[in-house]
């Protein structure tokens, strides 16, 4: 068992402050997702989570040890994998070569993508989106960690391929937190626990299922004046 966390954590860019006192907890083996609009701040809680960007408040914690202070290149040799959501792979060298930096022995990685096979020789900069997530998802499935962050890992492929990707993940034995602007379904019906958040605050936890309800009975909600759905005030998301 393996599990991440932050605990009150803040992050500030400049004098924009992404993230207000977040707190979650991702156990492992598992996966745990987070939703939310661009600006939400799900992308920044894999970056303070991964170390590459510092915190101005409260704390990450790896399997029970405050690792607050312990920079980016050591998480990840202790078994940490963050795959961003752009540059996840080294455009200038060969899909082979890519995967090579993780392990010698790319079996693992071409069973999960066929079809990165014929595009071994090929650059990584000159795949189109979809093949270069495959690529990235398959480096981190390589490198054996113990917690992988993938920001949006299905963008750009197709609706088989990411299904795909989620069985991939789903199935590694790893602390595994994915970042999402909506839950996909590939994962609706999976026991999994999801975090919402929204200008960086967490709005929603709890298990996937319940977050279906909850959007279900919003769906049912009758509209209000003007034929619109009745919501509370929802000012522009903020950068994060």
């Amino acid at each position: 068992m393996t599990a991440v966390s932050l605990r009150h954590a803040r992050v500030r860019y400049g004098p924009l402050e992404a993230l207000h006192g977040v707190t979650l907890v991702a156990p492992g083996p598992g996966l745990t997702v987070l939703l939310g609009r661009n600006g939400s701040g799900r992308s920044t809680v894999l970056r303070a989570l991964a170390g590459t960007v510092p915190l101005s408040g409260g704390a990450v914690v790896w399997d029970g040890t405050d690792v607050t202070r312990m920079p980016a290149h050591e998480r990840a040799r202790r078994g940490m994998c963050l795959v961003p959501e752009r540059q996840a792979v080294f455009g200038s060298l060969t899909v082979r070569d890519n995967l090579g930096l993780s392990a010698p022995a790319v079996d693992a990685a071409l069973d999960a993508y066929p079809q990165l096979r014929p595009l071994l020789p090929r650059r990584a900069g000159t795949l189109s989106g979809g093949e270069q997530r495959m690529l990235a998802v398959s480096r981190a499935l390589l490198a054996r960690a113990r917690v992988v962050l993938v920001d949006e890992p299905a963008q750009g492929m197709s609706p088989a391929v990411a299904a795909r990707t989620y069985e991939v993940l789903a199935s590694l034995d790893a602390c595994v937190v994915v970042a999402e602007q909506r839950l996909p379904p590939a994962l609706l019906g999976r026991p999994l626990f999801v975090y919402e958040l929204r200008r960086g605050s967490v709005v929603f936890s709890g298990e996937a299922s319940e977050l279906e309800r909850r959007t279900a009975g919003a769906d049912r909600t009758p509209p209000g004046p003007g034929g619109r759905r009745a919501r509370g005030p929802h000012p522009p998301d903020r950068p994060g």
